[in-house]
């Protein structure tokens, strides 16, 4: 099966699916602040969720490999937080 280049350059473009995912995270965060415990959950989850978009820029500008390989392992481990 052939992936078009439209198909592929959306299912790989890294620069605004973190971004795009911090907003929705923010959107859900807004609907359980109205929870007895929903401030505090939902100040974790913009926490966790934002996270990757701004370490995956840092990653973008690292100092070599190694350095992005860390930002990205830090970005992956705020994905895992925020899932869970």
């Amino acid at each position: 099966m052939e992936i078009s280049k439209h198909d592929q350059s959306k299912r790989y473009n890294l620069e605004n699916r973190p971004i795009d995912f911090a907003a929705l995270i923010i959107n859900c965060a807004k609907t359980i602040e109205h929870l007895r415990a929903g401030y505090r959950l939902a100040d974790q989850i913009i926490r966790s969720g934002t996270s990757p978009a701004l370490n995956y820029g840092e990653a973008q500008n690292s100092e070599s490999r190694r350095d992005f390989i860390h930002k990205m392992k830090i970005a992956s481990k705020e994905l895992r937080e925020t899932h869970v």
